[in-house]
């Protein structure tokens, strides 16, 4: 584990972003970038999805992604190539990481032990997202929005029109 976080490309401006990172925007291939909450460990990210977790399209196969971090304004400060790398069950980087996780994964039912053992057994994957090249930021980032239609979720509700208690009468 620490040749690998060794190799790893840092600058000052990636490596403070990822301290503060409680969200992160991410996108695999060239699939759109979805918001993701993610933990801070060692200059890296650590990600869970998957069954009864937040979904990432193609994030748990993945070898690379793109990163984007946000600044104390609220605004894209960076993105950043990554290395994804899956932490198996068992393993000892398992062990360490998932725990640290558990623990701060909100609204969870139950203890953090029984947490970690759904990841394992049901296959969520635990994704470490480690800078792998040169990040974009400052006037290299792009200057138009980038905003995006929200797109079709099953959890929409149709509007209904509002409730009236008595007509109103024209003059």
């Amino acid at each position: 584990m620490t040749d690998e976080l060794d190799s790893r490309e840092v600058t000052p401006l990636v490596d403070e972003a990822v301290k503060k990172a409680a969200v992160c925007w991410v996108s695999v291939g060239n699939g759109p970038a979805v918001a993701l909450w993610c933990l801070p460990l060692e200059g890296t990210l650590l990600v869970v999805s998957g069954p009864g977790e937040q979904s990432a399209p193609g994030l748990a196969d993945a070898d690379a992604a793109q990163v984007t971090l946000r600044g104390d304004h609220g605004g894209r400060i960076v993105t950043w190539p990554a290395r994804v790398t899956r932490l198996q069950p068992g393993t000892e980087e398992w062990e360490a990481a998932a725990p640290l996780v558990a623990a701060k994964r909100l609204n969870a039912s139950g203890p953090t032990a029984d947490l970690i053992g759904r990841w394992a057994t049901e296959g969520c994957a635990l994704n470490r997202l480690a800078p792998a090249g040169t990040p974009v930021a400052g006037a290299d980032l792009p200057a138009e929005s980038l905003a995006e239609p929200p797109r079709e979720a099953p959890v929409v509700r149709a509007t209904r029109k509002p409730f009236r208690l008595h007509k109103v009468r024209r003059r």
